[in-house]
């Protein structure tokens, strides 16, 4: 199987352990991590299968480690490439900007020559305005994860979502035996807002 390289952005760790999660899912040997803090972006240049974390803080705005190397996403040649993007936000807390980020990565992303998956069905979330919706407004334009308000659902959501990039990225070789073990954090200020 080829190998598929995660890149995310974590301040608090949430989004950094759903990354951990869905490299655990997909199997560790599978999938390489890479923190953005740490690694240039360029390095998506070897690998055609990408997958981007980005949790989307206060009022829309990009987590800082993505802020330092947003510009690098213009230099990027992505075409030819499949990507899925998972995204954190916080609906009840912030629910006119809820996974505005992942909007905005995902614009970036498409415009570099990228083939979009995993678009997410946004039945089942209670906001009320999101920059991350498809134009019909039906869908998410990656996996919508909400450590805040529903950590008891990330784990099953991660699940279903692996399954499906997988097919989307024409590699579908998962275990079937394999799922998720251990517990999701509780809750508490997550990546979604700057309080104590």
């Amino acid at each position: 199987m080829s190998k598929i390289a995660l890149f995310y952005g974590s301040s608090t760790c949430y989004t950094e352990m759903a990354g951990e999660k869905i490299r655990q899912y997909l199997g560790v040997d599978n999938v390489d991590l890479f923190n953005v803090a740490d690694t240039p972006l360029v390095q998506t240049g070897f690998y055609d299968y990408l997958i981007f974390g980005i949790p989307t803080w206060d009022y829309g705005e990009l987590q800082e480690d993505w802020e330092n190397c947003w510009d690098e996403l213009d230099q990027l040649d992505l075409t030819g490439k499949k990507i899925a993007i998972y995204g954190l936000g916080d609906q009840l807390g912030y629910p006119e900007w809820f996974l505005d980020a992942m909007g905005y990565l995902h614009s970036k992303l498409v415009h570099r020559g990228a083939t979009a998956c995993g678009y997410w069905p946004r039945e089942g979330y209670e906001f009320e305005a999101s920059q991350a919706l498809t134009a019909d407004g039906n869908f998410f334009v990656g996996l919508a994860l909400d450590e805040e308000n529903e950590f008891q659902k990330t784990n099953e959501r991660i699940a279903i979502w692996c399954d499906q990039i997988m097919r989307e990225f024409g590699l579908d070789k998962h275990d079937p035996t394999r799922s998720l073990q251990g517990n999701t954090p509780p809750p508490g200020k997550g990546e979604v807002g700057r309080g104590p």
